[in-house]
């Protein structure tokens, strides 16, 4: 489950983001932005479920996540296809993340 809504908070996130990209670098109409909010608010909301003891662990944990999801986006809805050197930095980066959620903790 925790790790579903990390992946759903960074689409969230990446989708949020994208739309103030293409106001802003594609020159799409402004409007753009409406959608965008509510889905940067919709992503923060998402990781606030997330169930970890500090939120700097819980942050830390999505950024391993985040860049797996970036690239799927980049694949996915650029058409920019991961080299074995992305591939490669997210999976260390996604060890790192799982790492860090799963890390038996003392009391």
């Amino acid at each position: 489950m925790t790790y579903l809504l990390y992946v759903a908070a960074a689409l969230a996130e990446i989708g949020g983001c994208f739309s103030f990209w293409a106001w802003w670098r594609l020159d799409k109409s402004p409007l753009w932005l409406l959608p965008g909010l509510a889905s940067l608010i919709l992503f923060a909301w998402l990781l606030a479920l997330v169930d970890s003891d500090a939120a700097g662990r819980a942050y830390a944990t999505y950024g391993g996540i985040y860049i797996m999801a970036s690239l799927g986006w980049m694949w996915m809805m650029e058409g920019v296809r991961p080299d074995r050197w992305d591939i490669a930095g997210a999976v260390i980066c996604l060890c790192g993340a799982s790492l860090i959620l799963f890390a038996p903790r003392g009391a």
